[in-house]
């Protein structure tokens, strides 16, 4: 089930840091406003442009940047956690849990806070930090470090400007969710057996992310 390697988790890291450097060039460099870049300005997630039928950006600005410290804190803290997970649960399931909680982070996004320009990976990057919870619960090891780490880094989202509280709050949701999808529903309803169990995990996936896409359409149909 798990992972031999963390291959995705550093094909996301890089993929970040690619579009970032992009970014910055299209601006003109680290003191530029990235708004300047087409690409960052064509992919933030703004909600009146998603009500305009912009969609892309749901999943776009979960892959945009606004500083260097921004997109060096939030590779940073993929590159410890994203591996563990990404082991623990397998690439494919790793993946299905980082771009639900991307999707739930918009949803959020678009639900309590429409018209700020939001942009980061860090509501994905709280999916796997919820996802760690998941899979440090259904190991009966103790959860007192990861939840310490999900405490302070809601706390930090509340006391610094300008950090999406909204998107942490809801990649954190999802991801969890997903996981547990993952992890424990299969055994809750007595799918034990390994094709069974990867049926079900895809399932609550894949019914996670409809969940957060027709929240964002309902909610950008509104703005």
């Amino acid at each position: 089930m798990g992972a031999t390697r963390p291959t995705a988790t550093y094909a996301l890291i890089a993929i970040n840091l690619v579009i970032f450097v992009v970014t910055l060039a299209q601006a003109g460099g680290l003191t530029a406003n990235l708004l300047r870049s087409p690409i960052f300005a064509d992919g933030v997630l703004f909600g009146p442009l998603v009500g305009n039928g912009e969609y892309w950006r749901i999943l776009t600005s979960g892959f945009l940047h606004y500083s260097l410290i921004h997109v060096g804190l939030n590779m940073l803290t993929l590159y410890i956690l994203g591996r563990d997970l990404e082991m623990a649960i397998g690439t494919r399931r790793f993946l299905g849990v980082y771009l639900t909680a991307l999707f739930g982070g918009s949803a959020a996004v678009l639900i309590f806070s429409p018209f700020a320009a939001t942009a980061g990976a860090s509501g994905a990057i709280y999916g796997v930090m919820g996802g760690l919870l998941v899979a440090v619960i259904k190991a009966k090891l103790p959860p007192g470090q990861i939840i310490g780490l999900i405490v302070i880094n809601i706390v930090i989202s509340l006391s610094i400007p300008n950090i999406s509280l909204w998107a942490h709050l809801g990649g954190l949701a999802f991801g969890a969710a997903a996981t547990a999808g993952v992890l424990l529903l299969p055994q809750r309803i007595g799918q034990r057996d390994a094709t069974s169990a990867s049926r079900v995990g895809w399932m609550s996936i894949g019914v996670l992310v409809v969940v957060a896409l027709l929240i964002c359409v309902a909610r950008a149909a509104t703005l």
